[in-house]
């Protein structure tokens, strides 16, 4: 579903990448673990084809594919309700299913509110919710976790892993405990490479 094959990037003097490789099957779950500033963001953006590597190839044969950011990346203008309707299909009649996202990540007071009304917190919840909507066959997760309470944060986990049960998992983060609670297996960075 997803081949990154030696991928190797530079910026300036400094070697981000070197060589690197990932390969996730249908419904495989990887977390990338490594101190800030290693590459694991990079190389998610390579892997999305936002970004290209100096060297190296993607290959990514998944359908629908759906990312979620450590910034949110909401449309500003539009309420939560609507930035989830905006992925289903921008009609009135997939309403009601964004509705029920937001209710199930807990944000059912926002509907009617712009991102800019909404905590750091809630946003990131709000751009999970919508990843999830699509019911991607990849998701894509950098950090989404990190603005949320203790209890919350237990509570997201388990809707995501369950919600994305079916979907191959590419997470980025600094948390065991999410990599354990979303299943997946663990690459850790040394010397620019993720092993």
């Amino acid at each position: 579903m997803l081949d990154v094959r030696d991928v190797t990037l530079r910026f300036g003097e400094k070697q981000i990448l070197d060589r690197c490789t990932i390969q996730l099957e249908e419904g495989e779950r990887l977390a990338l673990m490594g101190p800030s500033g290693c590459g694991k963001t990079t190389l998610l953006r390579i892997a999305l084809s936002l970004q290209k590597p100096d060297s190296g190839s993607v290959i990514c044969t998944a359908s629908r594919t759906a990312a979620v950011f450590q910034e949110p990346r909401l449309l500003p203008w539009c309420t939560a309700a609507e930035n989830i309707n905006l992925v289903l299909s921008d009609r009135a009649d997939t309403m009601p299913e964004a509705i029920s996202w937001l209710g199930r990540l807990e944000l059912l007071e926002a509907r009617d509110l712009l991102p800019a009304k909404l905590s750091g917190g809630m946003q990131q919840r709000l751009s999970l919710a919508r990843a999830l909507a699509v019911k991607p066959q990849l998701l894509v997760l950098d950090e989404p976790f990190k603005a949320m309470d203790e209890a919350l944060h237990g509570r997201i986990l388990r809707l995501t892993s369950e919600a994305a049960k079916n979907a191959a998992i590419l997470l980025a983060t600094h948390s065991e405990e999410e990599a354990r609670a979303l299943g997946c297996r663990i690459l850790r960075y040394r010397d620019g490479r993720f092993v």
